[in-house]
Formats: C-alpha cells, sequence, structure tokens
C-alpha cells in the first residue's frame, strides 16, 4: 500500500488529502516558540517540516477514511470548497477537485459514507461536511449520521449566537446544515461506534475536542485531532498553538497522551503532520520524538 493507504489489523485506513504545502508562520503559529529553542532542531526540521527561509510549518490538510467490517467512517473533513473564510486566506473560497477526486481513487463515494466524525468544529475540520448546490448548503454525504461531541457543538453553537465572525462561519455553512438535515447526532464522551471505533476526550484546543481510537485485532492506533499540529510539538510539548481555546489545557492534554502512548505500539494517525503522516511516539530524554512509519 502508499503511504496514504494502511491496514490495522483488520482495518483499512486511507487518507485523503485536501492540500499539503508550506502554511503558518511557526513563531506565529506557536507563539511559546523562540528563535534560540529552535536553533539545534532546525537540521531535522528543515526542510520536511519547516520551509527553508520562511520558516513556514509545512501541514497536511486531510481526512482518514476507516474502513471496518461494520461501517465506513470519514474523520473530519477539511476547508471545503466555495467556503468564504476571513482568517486564512489560503482557504477562503476554495474551488479544488482533488479532494472528492481523492475520495473516488480509494473507491469510495460520498454515498457510500455511512457516519462522518469531526474530532472538533474547526474551519479546517467541518469544511466539506457540507457543499454548494443550487445556492444552498447541504450535507456532502447523504447517507451518513455526522456525529459530533455534545460538549463541543454547544460551545460553538453558543458562541454563533454572537456572531459568526467567531467561528469564521464555518458553523453556520458546515454544521447547522447538516443539523438543520436531521443527520447529526450529538454525542457524549463515552461513546462508541462499535468494538473497533470508540472516541477519547482530548479538550483543550477547544472545549469538546475529541481523539478517535481504534483497534482490530490486537492492533490498535489513535486520530489525533489537533492534540498537536508539528513534530516539533513532541520536543517541546508546552508550545501551544495560536489556535488552542484554552492554551493550559490544551499543553496539559498534550503531555498526558505523549506519556501515554510513548513506547507503546499504539499507531498515532495524526491531523497535520507532512505524508506519511502516521508514526509512533518515542521518549528522547526527558521530552519526546515522532518516529514515522517505516523509520527508525
Amino acid at each position: 500500500m502508499s503511504d496514504t493507504s494502511r491496514m490495522l489489523g483488520d482495518i483499512r485506513i486511507d487518507r485523503v488529502l485536501e492540500s499539503e504545502e508550506p502554511e503558518f508562520p511557526l513563531f506565529t503559529f506557536f507563539p511559546d516558540a523562540t528563535v534560540d529553542a529552535l536553533a539545534p532542531h532546525r537540521s531535522w526540521m528543515e526542510p520536511r517540516f519547516l520551509e527553508p527561509g520562511t520558516d513556514k510549518i509545512i501541514a497536511a490538510v486531510q481526512s482518514y477514511v476507516v474502513r471496518t467490517k461494520h461501517h465506513t467512517i470519514l474523520i473530519d473533513t477539511c476547508v471545503g470548497n466555495h467556503k468564504p473564510r476571513r482568517f486564512w486566506p489560503a482557504w477562503n473560497m476554495r474551488e479544488s477537485e482533488r479532494y472528492l477526486k481523492g475520495l473516488a481513487d480509494i473507491g469510495v463515494s460520498v454515498e457510500q459514507i455511512d457516519f462522518v466524525m469531526c474530532t472538533h468544529l474547526h474551519t479546517d475540520h467541518v469544511g466539506w461536511n457540507t457543499r454548494l448546490m443550487n445556492g444552498q448548503w447541504v450535507p456532502t454525504f447523504p447517507n451518513a449520521r455526522y456525529i459530533f461531541a455534545k460538549d463541543e457543538f454547544a460551545f460553538w453553537e453558543e458562541l454563533n449566537k454572537k456572531g459568526a465572525k467567531y467561528s469564521d462561519g464555518c458553523i453556520n455553512d458546515s454544521v447547522l446544515p447538516v443539523v438543520d438535515a436531521g443527520q447529526a447526532d450529538l454525542v457524549s464522551s463515552d461513546f462508541s461506534l462499535d468494538d473497533n471505533l470508540w472516541i477519547e476526550p482530548t479538550p483543550g484546543h477547544t472545549p469538546g475536542h475529541i481523539s478517535i481510537r481504534l483497534s482490530s485485532c490486537g492492533c490498535d492506533g489513535i486520530l489525533t485531532g489537533d492534540v498537536m499540529h508539528s513534530p516539533i510539538q513532541c520536543t517541546f510539548p508546552h508550545w501551544g498553538a495560536a489556535g488552542d481555546g484554552d492554551k493550559d489545557l490544551a499543553r496539559q492534554t498534550r503531555k498526558k497522551f505523549l506519556d501515554r502512548y510513548a513506547e507503546t505500539d499504539t499507531r498515532i494517525l495524526t491531523a497535520h503532520f507532512p505524508s506519511p503522516s502516521a508514526g509512533f511516539i518515542r521518549r528522547a530524554g526527558e521530552t519526546f520524538k515522532f518516529v514515522f512509519e517505516g523509520e527508525t
């Protein structure tokens, strides 16, 4: 299989990329970062994870398609097309065939998705929940149940009442149309879809942020969502992201996450690390490092 496809026991997991490119300036995205702290790590960060000369983080925006013996599940849905986004110009009013073509390339049609799960409700994780048809936002996946964490939805629903500027409009165009269509299920923190998949609360980046656990035939994995955005946060777990809603809680969650999965065989499937995006957490002295699949 390619680096966009892998097996976890009997589960097939495919990455569907919307983009993979230099995105955010590192020192803006990680306000805790310093030039001196980064300096010893440039040798491995550049050019794979950091664009030389610009200090922009190389990041993927992607979905995971998880096919178990029971269901076909889509995890996170990227930025989407035709969506007005003020906060990040590169995401504004995108028009690209790459995402839907990526689904087709792995043999999955929009009608075949049984469940859509969002780790949280930020712009780059909900965009393809809907698409524009005849001037209306409609669910992209007509036969799917969309699963949102109850606490996450409640936070954004309430904030959205104060004005779409708080969510850059994504709640109005990518979440509420799903609810209005009757396709949304709001679930608690102990939700389990089946014996292969359940959620693990990882709050901080957003109030109801979740990660998604997978298990099959003695093999374990977890889709991280935005617990971390770049491998450098394994080295510096205290480097919070600019988008973290509760920076202290996000740091605590990230450290606990790294401690829990370090030196285990649990495959870590990240939302934004560059290809192949999946690997394992290993201890490196008093901190950690991320070892990508196939590397040592």
